[in-house]
């Protein structure tokens, strides 16, 4: 039998241990799962097989209806951007073909992306979920959608306006990627 002692490998970028974290460790390295909150690392959880199947079709409705309407940009999942002095990571994202062209490409965005999606999870508390989306609209954001899975309603929130839709209507875009609806029970079936 032969062995052999193994090094650690050299000028590997690993990220600093979670207790080590600066929010700028976070934004040049963010921890996969992770969001940093006034600071600390908060771990995403809750997500469930429903709240993954939700996320993973509304991106594609908003990437196929990017592409048919030829408004252009680029649709993301779990992409870390920056708002006010946070780590993010939101659910589905949308960038404008001009943030697109502006940013390129970047580990973390240094602002909120265009439209958002949050799912969410039987864990997430009202009070954080809503001061998310503050916090989203304020950095840069002109549309946040919230998914609720259980109640079955989806939010639509702007810097002007709150629309709630429900089973048996069409969810709609306010002000990020004009014109893009879908049925509420075709996004959460």
């Amino acid at each position: 039998m032969i062995t052999a002692e193994i090094a650690p490998p050299q000028n590997v970028n690993t990220p600093p241990s979670p207790i080590e974290t600066s929010l700028q460790d976070w934004l040049d390295c963010p921890l996969e799962g992770t969001e940093w909150v006034e600071g600390n690392i908060i771990e995403k959880n809750g997500m469930t097989g429903k709240h993954g199947r939700i996320q993973a079709k509304l991106a594609r409705y908003w990437g196929n209806y990017m592409e048919s309407s030829h408004q252009g940009g680029e649709v993301y999942t779990e992409t870390p951007c920056q708002t006010q002095q946070r780590g993010r990571r939101p659910d589905v994202a949308y960038l404008t073909p001009e943030l697109v062209e502006q940013f390129g490409e970047f580990t973390t965005l240094p602002q909120s992306f265009s439209l958002i999606a949050e799912v969410i999870s039987p864990t997430d508390a009202a009070e954080a979920v809503f001061a998310k989306v503050r916090e989203y609209l304020q950095s840069g954001c002109e549309e946040v959608w919230l998914i609720f899975p259980e109640s079955q309603w989806v939010g639509v929130m702007t810097g002007e306006q709150q629309v709630f839709f429900s089973p048996g209507e069409e969810a709609r875009t306010q002000k990020g990627l004009q014109g893009f609806t879908i049925a509420v029970d075709t996004l959460l079936a």
